[in-house]
């Protein structure tokens, strides 16, 4: 049995690049072992022409390299097999650098040597699920052209028959409700990946939705912008996935302690939400409200510093409700503070819909990431302990005791377990 966040081999091999045939060898065993195919290359002009030959789900690269750069290679990578994820390997970094080339798509996600091994997989695991979203987002969005090709068939149709119309209307109708299913399963896989990659994101996720479902009634939304608005909430933090998930904990915990380039990091998730959003055609209006939702009233938010009205309604209607859900306090706390924010970081109309909406809706607990050793009796587990093996050692939902808790660090004495739990705050 497989834990809840076991993500299965790609059915595209992993190319690994690197002139250090040593660390190259590990690297593939490394793979190997995780059940992973992987094909090594030392030169990256080789590894260009393999590229050109087959498809691959991942590609890791070392950035020193005599014929070319990491970063080199996988700007070239990008062109020939755009879904592939592109990860960058390297002993010396230089963030200015990296950041931009993240900022510029060129790659996803960068490592350092050396890396520990459960990091190493848990990004390896985010590379692949990348690849899968990107591929069926792919495959969604050729069924949305063919299926628009479809109801342009039938509209002539109808002109040509006019006997025929209750037919064409069904199926029309039917059409209509394929594409709304397969865009609904696009955001739930969207969503799924960003709370495989950071847990307590997908938690936050789902009360912002619920939130937003009670602001757009009070609104008076038409349903066109209560569907985006909600689609919004849903994947908010989709870009999030672009940032490594230590910076994305200490962001929550102490925004203040975050180096400048961490902090232009963060700064830039709302972009790559936007741009994550918009590789399903359906999704454009989604991607704009995205960027939007961190600006501020006064100017002083990001990443574009839009001011009042310049900020598009759905997104200061969508700020509130994630200051809301992100703030570390109680829900009673949070609500306090978030009313200080009037005229200043939140539209006051949206302000005065949000506090309408917390009296009436029902939002999921919240939920918070902590280390195994900070587990204390009275905690409630929001997601099961599972053994390396994938064994379920404490269900979700548990309330713990003494006694659990010693029973998971005893095992971990002996075979370590995942070192980050999900616990009910």
């Amino acid at each position: 049995m497989h834990s809840p966040d076991y993500i299965p081999p790609p059915d595209d091999p992993i190319l690994v690049v690197d002139d250090e045939k040593i660390f190259l060898s590990a690297i593939h065993q490394t793979l190997t072992r995780a059940g992973y195919q992987a094909i090594a290359h030392s030169s990256p002009i080789e590894a260009l022409a393999e590229l050109n030959r087959r498809k691959f789900s991942v590609i890791i690269s070392d950035q020193l390299m005599p014929e070319l750069s990491g970063l080199e290679l996988l700007a070239k990578a990008r062109q020939i097999q755009p879904f592939a994820t592109r990860i960058l390997a390297t002993a010396v970094l230089n963030l200015d650098t990296v950041i931009a080339a993240i900022n510029k798509g060129e790659i996803f996600r960068f490592i350092i040597k050396p890396w520990l091994h459960e990091e190493f997989i848990a990004t390896l695991k985010n590379a692949v699920q990348r690849h899968q979203l990107i591929c069926q987002n792919a495959r969604l969005q050729d069924a949305t052209q063919s299926m628009n090709a479809q109801l342009i068939e039938l509209n002539r149709s109808l002109e040509q028959q006019v006997q025929l119309s209750t037919r064409q209307n069904t199926e029309l109708g039917q059409l209509n409700t394929a594409l709304e299913t397969n865009l609904i399963r696009s955001i739930e896989l969207c969503v799924h990946t960003m709370q495989t990659f950071y847990p307590s994101l997908g938690n936050q996720a789902r009360r912002v939705t619920e939130l937003c479902r009670a602001i757009g009634q009070i609104a008076k939304l038409p349903p066109d912008e209560q569907r985006v608005l909600e689609s919004a909430a849903l994947l908010h933090d989709i870009g999030l996935v672009g940032v490594p998930r230590h910076i994305i904990r200490r962001w929550q915990e102490d925004p203040d302690s975050l180096a400048a380039p961490e902090r232009t990091l963060i700064e830039q998730h709302p972009i790559l939400g936007q741009e994550l959003a918009t590789f399903v055609s359906h999704l454009n209006k989604v991607g704009h409200i995205i960027r939007g939702h961190h600006e501020r009233v006064d100017g002083h938010g990001y990443p574009d510093q839009l001011m009042g009205e310049n900020i598009p309604w759905l997104a200061r209607l969508l700020a509130v409700p994630v200051a809301f859900a992100s703030c570390r306090l109680n829900d009673d706390a949070a609500i306090e503070k978030i009313k200080g924010g009037g005229d200043t970081a939140f539209d006051r109309e949206a302000l005065r819909i949000f506090l309408h909406a917390t009296a009436i809706v029902t939002m999921p607990r919240r939920e918070r990431q902590i280390k195994l050793g900070e587990l204390r009796p009275g905690m409630v587990l929001s997601r099961g302990i599972y053994t390396p093996s994938g064994l379920l050692l404490v269900p979700e939902g548990q309330l713990l005791n003494a006694t659990y808790i010693e029973k998971v660090l005893n095992y971990n004495r002996v075979q370590p377990l995942v070192q980050t739990l999900t616990v009910y705050c």
